[in-house]
Order: C-alpha cells, then structure tokens, then sequence
C-alpha cells in the first residue's frame, strides 16, 4: 500500500468539534503522531480509539522526522496531530512534511478547528483583508520593536501568545499602538468559560488587569 500521512484538525477546546473524517482516520491509520503523550491520550480516549502513539515536538522533531519517514515508507499511513486545533500553525511538523513530500508520500490534511478562524468570525471586526503576525518575541525589547514594525499596517491583525504573557502583551500594545485601538480578546476559545472582550486597546487591558486573565487567547487589533 502506498504510505500516507494524514494532517489531522483536532478540537482546540470542546471535544465535539471533531469532523467525521478525521475520527474515521484516527481509527484507521496505523500509528498517530503526537506532540505530548499526555494531551494525545486524552484526547484519543474520550473517543474510544486506541494506537500506537510516536512524539514529535519542537525539541525532538529534528531526531524523530526520519525515523516516522522510516516507517511510512514500509508502507503505514498516520496520523499528525497537534496538542489541538489544526497541525503545523503555530505547531511543529514542517520538517516531518518537508521529508514526506521529498519521499512521494501522500499528504492528506483532514480539515477542522482553527483558533484563527473561530477568533476571527465572531470577532465583529471586518477580516476580509488580515495579518496574521503569531507570536511576538518573549523579550521585551524585541516586542516593542516588532509593535512599532506593526503600528505601520493599516489593517487587522492577528496575535496570540501564551496565557502567562497576555498582561504583559496589553501593556506594550497600549504604550506602543495607543489605547483606542479597535480590539477583541478572543478568550478560552470553544470552552465553558468561552468570552468574546470588544471594545478598545485601552479597555480591555484594563479588564485583563482587574480579572487577571490567565488562558488560552487569540488578540485582534484593528488598526486605523
């Protein structure tokens, strides 16, 4: 059989957001490649679906690419999956790509849950035309001056970072692009505590201060 190698979308929060497919695939291809064995265990065990798990993240991935090209070629087909939401965004798992399409094996995205995009279409803010930037630099130093590069697009933009540098992020934002930026702090996305902040730069850091906000988030800005 041809080898191949599935790019399957995961939930980035409720397990209910699972396409058809991509359960089908997760049962039958022959292993799953994961980043966090932990994460993959629970995920898979909430739907009934026992495999072979093989790690690759940001530390191991450059060790473990050639070894899971290795077993594809003897004719496997896996399943890649993030710790959730859509594989290769902001996630390890080019280089296993990269080396998959060098070596003829068929790459297969099974489509499903984006942060971006759920972040975006109940934002309120027109994103016919976006800048998706990612992540800033943990420095501060290097994140100012990545602010001031971006105080220069006339358009909306697309943050994120991890729950622990969201004040911090707020701050800079407000000394760097002002606090009457248009901005929605797309927060705990597609879980319980799920919330949608819109209002301005200015406000809503003052919100994440008096609630010290900690969780998972996506920022948008509309720049003027």
């Amino acid at each position: 059989m041809k080898p191949k190698l599935y790019i399957v979308s995961t939930p980035i929060g409720n397990y209910e957001d699972i396409t058809l497919r991509a359960l089908r695939i997760l049962k039958e291809c022959d292993f799953i490649i994961c980043e966090e064995f932990k994460e993959a265990r629970r995920l898979l065990a909430n739907y009934k679906i026992q495999k072979e798990l093989f790690s690759l993240n940001e530390h191991t991935e450059n060790e473990a690419a050639n070894d899971l090209i290795l077993k594809l070629l003897e004719g496997k087909s896996a399943a890649l999956i993030s710790d959730c939401g859509t594989p290769l965004f902001s996630d390890p798992g080019h280089l296993l790509v990269d080396l998959a399409i060098q070596n003829r094996i068929d790459v297969i995205p099974i489509p499903g849950v984006s942060s971006l995009l759920t972040a975006l279409v109940g934002s309120g803010l027109n994103f016919e035309k976006f800048y998706y930037y990612g992540w800033l630099s943990p420095k501060k130093d290097i994140r100012r001056k990545q602010l001031l590069d971006l105080k220069k697009r006339k358009e909306t933009i697309v943050l994120m970072d991890t729950p622990y540098r969201l004040k911090s992020l707020m701050e800079d934002i407000v000394k760097i692009l002002g606090s009457n930026i248009p901005c929605v702090l797309a927060f705990e996305l597609t879980k319980e505590k799920e919330k949608f902040y819109r209002g301005n730069t200015g406000n809503i850091f003052k919100i994440v201060e008096k609630e010290n906000l900690k969780g998972e988030f996506v920022l948008i800005l509309r720049n003027k």
